[in-house]
């Protein structure tokens, strides 16, 4: 026996949108005719958030959801970038189940139903489509973007010590929308991805991985039109400076020991050749003055070696100094985090 409509559990659809009119009206179509499939397991919205176009998507948009109850669009006045797109999405989702989909459709429409199958299976918190797990598969991806992608998110995910992950900064993903909620984001541009993550690891969140098809092959003659290679790379810096996020420690940690390790190599090089030196020199009317000599002649056949250790040493002291300070930092985040989380239960 089927549930009636208001049991249905409600999907929300997020599609954040900048200047799509070529693709809008047939990615809008085929999007709303997969989800009319879905009609006898779940009520679904499609929220569209145009974030500002200078082209016609917002008129496009409006004239698409006329007559269609299910299909909402919200508008920024100007373009406030993706991470504002994804939260103004959230904040008009009613659903228990929250999916955001790219408008360009490089994750087809399906995608839908096997995140929200997932999270409804596993009772995870954020299920998350990845084209680089084992199963997953990418067509037509230009292959700096590719490259770029894959190390960037192999990076953070050394930095993920809570999650396995293959993929951390894919936009596409399906939410629980009350636990989406609690995670107070902030982020206006891409990093919102990053940020998503490593809040729902503080929370301990529950986060699991589909394989997912990232095909381009439908938009190559949009390539041109798509984020030039400069924004490309500052995306996948972004990405990258967001393992701040998880360890910001490490940052610091790792150049401080490896300044640790050049001091005390150039330590004890020089205490080797000290030793070499101290019996070769005469001693002075002090029982320290052989060794002050012998210290000396090293000084003055190699002056650079003492300035180079004790400039790593510094190096070193500082750097283990921050890391410190950013770890307690750290902590102290976590734990306001966690505090204004429970508020918000």
């Amino acid at each position: 026996m089927s549930a009636s409509p208001d049991e249905k559990p409600l999907i929300s659809v997020i599609t954040p949108a900048f200047n799509e009119e070529a693709l809008l009206p047939a990615n809008l179509e085929t999007l709303c005719a997969h989800l009319d499939t879905l009609r006898d397991r779940w009520r679904w919205e499609l929220i569209v958030v145009n974030d500002g176009s200078k082209d016609r998507t917002g008129a496009l948009a409006d004239a698409f959801a006329a007559g269609r109850p299910e299909v909402r669009v919200v508008h920024h006045p100007v373009n406030l970038n993706l991470g504002q797109g994804i939260r103004t999405g959230f904040a008009h989702a009613r659903g228990e189940y929250v999916v955001v989909l790219d408008m360009d459709l490089s994750y087809s429409a399906d995608h839908v139903e096997r995140l929200v199958a997932t999270l409804a299976a596993t009772k995870a918190d954020i299920a998350v489509a990845s084209p680089y797990m084992p199963g997953g598969r990418c067509t037509a991806v230009p292959p700096l973007r590719l490259f770029l992608s894959k190390r960037a998110n192999r990076f953070l995910a050394f930095f993920c010590h809570h999650v396995d992950l293959h993929t951390i900064t894919g936009m596409v993903r399906g939410y629980r929308r009350a636990f989406v909620e609690r995670l107070s984001l902030k982020s206006n541009d891409i990093e919102i991805n990053t940020e998503i993550i490593y809040k729902a690891m503080l929370l301990r969140g529950r986060i699991v991985e589909i394989p997912a098809h990232l095909d381009w092959s439908g938009i190559v003659e949009r390539v041109a039109s798509r984020p030039s290679s400069f924004k490309i790379a500052k995306g996948i810096l972004t990405y990258t400076l967001s393992g701040f996020y998880f360890r910001p420690f490490v940052f610091f940690f790792l150049p401080g020991a490896l300044a640790a390790l050049v001091a005390l190599y150039l330590a004890g090089w020089l205490v080797y050749h000290v030793g070499v030196a101290y019996p070769l020199v005469e001693p002075g009317p002090f029982l320290d003055d052989r060794l002050s000599n012998a210290i000396g002649q090293v000084f003055a056949d190699r002056p650079h070696a003492f300035f180079a250790m004790a400039m790593s040493l510094v190096v070193a002291l500082q750097f283990l100094m921050f890391g410190g300070l950013s770890f307690q930092q750290k902590r102290y985040f976590e734990d306001l985090f966690f505090l204004g989380s429970d508020r918000r239960r």
